[in-house]
């Protein structure tokens, strides 16, 4: 795995993870346009962690800090790729940014349907925590 290179995203690179999502990630979110990455990384330039080997993206995990609370989105790892330890190197360079920053605990919306990702989540120490409900409402736009 020496040859995994973990960096973060900038905005060269929206058009390659908008693409990547579309084939690597598990649904879509309200957030996956040009726009909503681009803001991303505006406004915080080192939250969108990429996963390269021999120059191709094979992973992709966005690690958020408000200075509250450490967010994790969009773990994804190319299927042809998948457990090669992908999604463990960019969970321990997330959690590695998070303590650098002070945060306390990662916390990571997983689609009660994706078993795969339930299943890896777990193996990196992560587990739902039933008496929380994630409420949402659509800010339009």
């Amino acid at each position: 795995m020496n040859d995994l290179q973990v960096r973060p995203g900038t905005a060269d690179d929206l058009d390659a993870v908008l693409a990547f999502w579309a084939i690597a990630a598990e649904g879509t979110s309200i957030s996956d346009d040009s726009d909503g990455v681009a803001r991303l990384v505006a406004r915080d330039p080192e939250s969108l962690l990429l996963a390269e080997r021999d120059g191709a993206l094979v992973g992709t995990v966005i690690a958020g800090f408000d200075g509250w609370r450490c967010h994790l989105y969009r773990l994804a790892v190319h299927p042809g790729h998948r457990r090669q330890g992908i999604g463990g190197a960019l969970l321990t360079a997330a959690e590695e940014r998070f303590r650098g920053l002070g945060g306390r605990r990662g916390d990571a919306m997983v689609l009660d349907r994706n078993e795969l990702a339930q299943h890896a989540w777990r193996a990196a120490g992560y587990a739902p925590e039933p008496q929380w409900s994630r409420w949402v409402k659509p800010l339009g736009g």
